[in-house]
């Protein structure tokens, strides 16, 4: 367990820092385990300071939820690099499936807050929000991808096209991010972006290193 110490530092900061101390709850102790005094003690401050910034454990386990998805988000995203639409949206494959975007952390904490989302309005909302962001990426670099192709597709292809993959990536996400041996014996990568090629029509080639 680590706990942090906590000086004068700014409100983000700190609001940042309570957030991190309720992930690393979640993913040791699970939802239940992550109370208010759990927390704080965590952050090294009183669960009075996490009252002035959350009105309650709910508000902040919605502040983290958001916080995660978010920063999954961007780890992803930074595969991208630059060069031609083919070339980031396999950097965004590969980041995807690979740690530390695929790991046993970070899956536990997805766990358990998605068995929040069916019973929890601010949780749903949250959850809609993170993967409307992710699939809007998707659907932003298969567009370019088709465009850079020439290849003709409509508005309504590429939006399936995006929640296709989006789906598939969250299929390999969650088995990889298990550690089973099956795919400990593969290629993940590989695995990943050949199936994202034929989906697209594309050479799997293109995908090469």
């Amino acid at each position: 367990m680590t706990r942090r110490a906590f000086h004068h530092e700014p409100e983000e900061v700190r609001q940042n820092a309570l957030i991190a101390a309720t992930l690393d709850s979640i993913a040791e102790l699970g939802l239940a385990g992550a109370t208010v005094r759990e927390v704080s003690y965590r952050a090294g401050v009183t669960p009075g300071l996490i009252r002035r910034y959350f009105d309650n454990k709910e508000k902040l386990v919605a502040a983290a939820y958001r916080s995660f998805i978010s920063d999954l988000i961007a780890m992803a995203e930074s595969g991208c690099g630059d060069g031609p639409a083919v070339s980031r949206l396999a950097g965004l494959i590969r980041a995807s499936v690979t740690a530390p975007v695929a790991d046993g952390r970070t899956l536990s904490i997805w766990a358990a807050f998605i068995g929040t989302v069916n019973s929890d309005p601010v949780m749903a909302q949250a959850h809609r929000e993170g993967y409307q962001s992710f699939r809007d990426l998707i659907e932003q670099l298969v567009g370019e991808v088709m465009a850079e192709r020439a290849v003709p597709a409509t508005k309504p292809d590429i939006r399936r096209h995006a929640i296709v993959l989006n789906a598939l990536l969250d299929g390999l996400w969650i088995e990889i991010s298990m550690g089973g041996d099956d795919f400990s014996r593969f290629d993940v990568i590989r695995i990943a972006l050949d199936s994202v090629a034929t989906l697209l029509g594309i050479d799997p080639a293109e995908f090469r290193e």
